[in-house]
């Protein structure tokens, strides 16, 4: 007992003489589950219509990526190159997936999830950021973001016209409000933005979040844990974001969502239905109830899912099932 006191009182202080310690418990980026697969093998993954290649958002810093085309096209894809990858970007919409801290883009969760939207007809372009799998560099907030906003505009360079939407997942979500509102000062919004189990800010997430139970309601947890992470220009300010988008938003969240809970979700939702840049655009929040135990990772299993796509999207998904 005197042992685990010595521990339960030392993390407080650790955290607050080494600050990169809370980053790192923020981004989780050294956590590779599932352990063991080859990133350069999406095939591995079931993914047998999906390109692996490598992009450089800056000199000498490579990051991986994965293009899945739409799943009627397995067939002609076989054996095919990136050009060819590329020449298919205009035939249908496209989802730039970003998703949450731990992990890769080969999650398991995050694959089901690509699969569900290519067989819709989507394309899902997918990335590691920097520090995440196979990519180079060290993760930071700013840094996720110029590499989203680098893929966003390699992508946009090859669509003409075709729609292109943003899926952003848990720690993604700030991501993806950090992208969407870069767009939106330079005056090119995406076509939509979605939001799946997001929350406000990091400060109001690592509040909520399970491993911080045990330190919740200590005097100076804010000063110890949250004040780390400011520490480190870790903000994900969604809430604030959301005053400076204008796009369609759509936020997912299941109540039985432990990670990021769902009052976050909805409190997020609050904000951006009474954004000034969002009044002329559709908002629109979908609860999953607990009693369908999709929690944090699962809410692709839900068979509303395309309809509720299709309904917000405002059209038939390339391919009607």
């Amino acid at each position: 007992m005197l042992w685990l006191l010595v521990v339960y009182v030392s993390i407080p202080f650790i955290i607050k003489l080494c600050p990169s310690i809370q980053a790192k418990l923020v981004f989780l980026n050294f956590v590779r589950m599932p352990y063991f697969i080859d990133l350069k093998q999406p095939l591995d993954q079931g993914l047998n219509h999906t390109h692996n290649f490598y992009l450089e958002p800056e000199a000498g810093l490579k990051i991986g990526v994965w293009h899945t085309v739409p799943a009627q096209m397995w067939r002609e894809a076989q054996g095919k190159d990136g050009d060819w990858y590329d020449s298919t970007l205009s035939s249908t919409p496209v989802i730039l997936y970003l998703h949450g801290n731990a992990g890769t883009r080969g999650g398991d969760h995050r694959v089901q999830l690509y699969k569900v939207l290519s067989s819709l007809g989507y394309h899902v372009v997918t990335f590691d950021y920097r520090g995440w799998g196979d990519s180079d560099g060290s993760p930071s907030e700013g840094g996720m973001t110029s590499d989203a906003l680098f893929i966003y505009d390699w992508l946009k360079q090859r669509l003409d016209k075709t729609p292109l939407y943003i899926w952003g997942h848990s720690l993604g979500t700030g991501v993806a409000t950090n992208l969407v509102r870069r767009l939106c000062d330079r005056g090119s919004p995406p076509d939509s933005l979605i939001l799946e189990s997001p929350f406000t800010n990091i400060r109001e997430e690592a509040k909520s979040h399970p491993f911080s139970m045990v330190y919740r309601y200590l005097p100076g947890f804010d000063w110890f844990f949250l004040d780390a992470i400011t520490a480190n220009n870790i903000r994900f300010a969604s809430d604030e974001n959301v005053n400076h988008i204008s796009c369609p938003v759509l936020i997912l969240h299941a109540e039985d969502d432990t990670v990021v809970p769902f009052h976050l979700g909805k409190k997020l939702y609050n904000m951006a239905s009474q954004s000034k840049s969002l009044s002329s655009h559709k908002v629109q929040f979908v609860p999953f109830p607990s009693s369908l135990a999709y929690k944090h990772k699962f809410i692709y299993r839900s068979p509303e899912l395309p309809n509720i796509l299709s309904n917000f999207l405002g059209t038939a998904h390339p391919v009607a099932h």
